[in-house]
């Protein structure tokens, strides 16, 4: 076991930390030395059990723990909670140019308005009334760790996992989020970079890591530090715990891995982009994500694109008709598989042959090591 915070918080023998929606990858990180996190916010309760009940059977003891995301700003968040009147909220522009942008790409008539209903019933999770009810399942299971994204993980969260002897983790995206995690008691910080996959601030990872330690150390406070974005090879990992960081927090990276979930079309896509083929924006959830480019995010940002709506009121728009490209991208439709997109950071250029999850957690520990003699290296005696 390496000498490290992390480490001895979650009971792990890396300070690695793989945030996933795939359950395959979630075990395999965490057999092989690593943490897996299984991303739970688009699952209900019943689904959410089925996952966990498979991960328990097949991670041979080994710690794991579960993502969440309960956003402090949300639309209707002090409203009782009402999936119609979500739904007749999204104006008819926003569904319609996505309709045109599917019919531009020769996608054929889909109607999607049963799949918009459900994304607005599907958005409770991302309630607290919603997560309570996601804690109330995960908290049966001997997870180590629960993080939620998007703001001070609600009270309900620290209080359960304070009861359960669990640690909270939050995601943050600046120092002065950070400080507000750290008055409210929360036990990990994962600081995110702007290089990020998915949700993302704008804030360099070289830049946020060490001010986020700094203010950290200067509170006076305990509180361990993940780095995060962009981070895909052990040397970044290193390079970010000489900055001040206790160990690395990775998405992005296992999105090309053999368990992944991946659209295989995506997957080959992300093996051939370079850094730059990435893009921060609100068109898929109303809050800043970054996605692999495509006609999809490119048509987001033209002149005649209508105004991202506030979250959850956009992937109303965008997630039915993203599931249905994704559908038709597999079975080989040509212009689906170039609207085809998914969240990933800029370290998807560094991210460009096909491995299994143990191999990629090999491969940081021995370019964690490569990096770490190097540094050593540069000592004189």
């Amino acid at each position: 076991m390496m000498n490290s915070k992390i480490c001895d918080m979650l009971d792990i023998e890396f300070p690695l930390v793989a945030f996933s929606h795939c359950r395959d990858v979630v075990v395999a990180v965490s057999k092989a030395g690593g943490m897996g996190v299984f991303g739970a916010v688009n699952l209900p309760p019943h689904r959410l059990k089925e996952e966990l009940d498979w991960i328990v059977d097949h991670i041979d003891g080994k710690p794991f723990g579960v993502d969440l995301i309960v956003p402090n700003n949300i639309e209707g968040k002090d409203e009782p909670y009402d999936p119609g009147r979500l739904r007749r909220m999204v104006p008819e522009k926003h569904t319609q140019f996505v309709d045109k942008l599917l019919k531009d790409y020769d996608i054929p008539d889909v109607d999607l308005e049963d799949a918009r209903q459900a994304s607005a019933t599907n958005s409770i999770n991302m309630t607290a009334e919603g997560a309570a009810s996601s804690m109330e399942v995960a908290f049966q299971y001997p997870i180590k760790l629960i993080v939620n994204a998007l703001g001070v993980p609600p009270k309900v969260m620290m209080d359960m996992a304070k009861m359960h002897g669990v640690a909270t983790g939050a995601l943050v995206g600046a120092k002065e989020h950070a400080v507000n995690q750290v008055m409210a008691g929360v036990d990990i910080l994962v600081v995110a970079g702007g290089e990020a996959g998915g949700h993302c601030g704008d804030v360099a990872t070289i830049v946020l890591v060490p001010e986020v330690a700094r203010a950290v150390r200067d509170m006076g406070a305990d509180t361990a530090i993940l780095a995060a974005g962009g981070i895909t090879t052990g040397e970044q990992m290193a390079g970010a715990m000489a900055m001040g960081a206790d160990g690395a927090w990775c998405g992005s990276v296992w999105l090309t891995t053999a368990e992944a979930e991946t659209n295989p079309v995506v997957k080959e896509k992300m093996l051939q982009a370079s850094s730059r083929d990435t893009v921060r924006s609100t068109s898929r959830t109303g809050k800043p994500t970054r996605q692999l480019r495509s006609p999809w995010t490119d048509a987001w940002k033209a002149d005649d694109a209508p105004q991202p709506l506030p979250m959850p009121l956009q992937s109303m728009v965008t997630e039915p008709a993203l599931r249905h490209i994704d559908k038709l991208a597999q079975a080989g439709h040509e212009g689906a598989k170039k609207l085809s997109t998914y969240w990933v950071g800029q370290g998807v250029g560094l991210m460009n042959q096909p491995l299994t999850s143990g191999q990629v957690v090999q491969q940081f520990k021995e370019d964690f090591l490569t990096a770490y003699e190097r540094l050593m290296s540069t000592l004189r005696e």
